[in-house]
């Protein structure tokens, strides 16, 4: 059996996964969108492009589709800085949809056509139970053998839109790198939770999605398991930023990395956000709501107005929402800060305290302690905190996942090297390249 735990694709980390129409009717060029989005470049391009031939496209566009796609490809795949994965049609109840999808995989591979040499991959919606992803695994390989294609050469992703799916990934550790299939083409687990609601026959008061967390924390489970990807699903309020941020900071909680994008510019806020700041800043819990400081000549400002800090006689009077708190002593009003204060660090912190550890661990110390310092002013009170945190092996590996993003970034996205040079600087780049190496 294949090792599982291990990455086998040359991608580590995928920030985004980007969908584009294959065939649009009534307009001059029915593939005028494949050709736009396969221009783009730099923090726009994402790390895995889908010319989406499924529902992005009217299902009697979709043979042409399948033509565009090999056309556009074939031209400009060579020179496009991520992975390219079409998806097809598919359906778990429906042998004519399935054929479909694969008729047009064939299409699409054929060596005749010049697109399958930039091809890594194809998607696979709508899957069901284990034996249903092995007939998608089994296509491709049927695709590879009659265009001599390399088995496993073209990588596989599925769709979780269904309760079967999210089941299925529970068997893919006993199921993956058994002779009779070749299921370690799995690349990405991508959770799609419109066609999900509608299997789970779910209702809201609104009518909206569900939050679905438990979906989004089992595709991620599974792709760790596994050695796969996780992605969660469209956020369809493509000017809601903020709200998009909000998302990718959740699923980065949980350890799932990609997000579907559906315009350039969620790809630009899905390929950054998983990335430490350029700054480290300071935040503070006010009453509920994360608040970020404002950093003024070196003093870390909170100016909102959920909290309150006077200095009395005899001590100090702190109000958070509505609870009044009367410290007698700094050194008690420390700790209270200390309880609701948290520092984010930027790239250059992280590398600078993975440096001192490595430093340290050269020369035989297990553990070592990282103090991080501020003057917070709220209501014009300033007062010094410092807060300690314990550094040992564990905590070295953890914090070395976002430098692991960024490694695998820069190494598999040359296009985005000047946007990173200027996020970061030279310097943090360089240094950030060599840690942990």
């Amino acid at each position: 059996m294949a090792a599982l735990d291990k990455r086998t694709h040359d991608r580590k980390f995928v920030r985004t996964f980007f969908t584009t129409p294959t065939a649009e009717k009534g307009v001059d060029d029915s593939a005028k969108k494949l050709r736009s989005a396969i221009g783009l470049r730099g923090m726009q391009a994402p790390d895995v492009w889908v010319p989406d031939n499924e529902d992005a496209t009217a299902p009697n566009m979709r043979d042409e589709g399948a033509e565009n796609i090999a056309e556009v490809v074939a031209e400009d795949g060579a020179d496009f800085p991520g992975e390219i994965h079409p998806r097809v049609v598919w359906h778990r109840d429906s042998p004519e949809t399935r054929y479909k999808g694969f008729q047009h995989m064939l299409h699409i591979a054929d060596p005749e056509n010049g697109a399958v040499e930039n091809i890594d991959g194809f998607v696979i919606p709508e899957v069901g139970d284990i034996d249903d992803w092995k007939k998608a695994d089994e296509f491709m390989t049927i695709v590879e053998n009659e265009h001599g294609l390399e088995e496993g050469s073209l990588a596989m992703s599925v769709i979780i839109e269904s309760g079967s799916a999210e089941l299925a990934m529970e068997k893919l550790r006993d199921e993956m790198g058994k002779p009779s299939n070749n299921l370690q083409r799995l690349f990405l687990l991508v959770d799609g939770e419109v066609d999900y609601t509608k299997d789970m026959r779910a209702i809201t008061p609104t009518g909206g999605l569900p939050e679905w967390k438990e979906l989004r924390h089992n595709t991620s489970r599974a792709a760790s398991a596994a050695g796969l990807i996780s992605v969660d699903g469209p956020y369809d309020d493509i000017r809601d930023v903020d709200g998009y941020h909000d998302r990718i900071t959740a699923n980065n909680a949980m350890g799932m990395l990609g997000i579907w994008s559906l315009t350039p510019g969620q790809v630009v806020e899905a390929n950054q956000s998983p990335l430490p700041p350029a700054a480290g800043y300071w935040i503070i819990d006010a009453d509920g709501r994360e608040v970020e400081l404002e950093s003024q000549d070196g003093v870390e400002v909170y100016s909102g107005d959920r909290i309150d800090l006077e200095a009395e006689d005899g001590g100090y009077e702190l109000e958070v929402g509505g609870d009044e708190l009367f410290f007698e002593t700094e050194e008690d009003l420390v700790a209270e800060l200390l309880d609701l204060l948290d520092y984010v660090p930027s790239m250059d912190d992280i590398v600078d305290s993975m440096e001192e550890f490595e430093a340290a661990k050269e020369a035989g110390k297990g553990a070592i302690a990282m103090t991080q310092s501020a003057t917070v002013r709220i209501d014009g009170v300033e007062v010094d905190i410092a807060q300690d945190r314990m550094w040992d092996e564990a905590t070295y590996q953890a914090l070395m996942t976002p430098v692991a993003l960024f490694q695998d970034v820069y190494e598999n996205r040359p296009d985005q090297h000047d946007d990173l040079a200027e996020l970061y600087s030279e310097d943090v780049v360089e240094r950030a390249m060599s840690v942990g190496n």
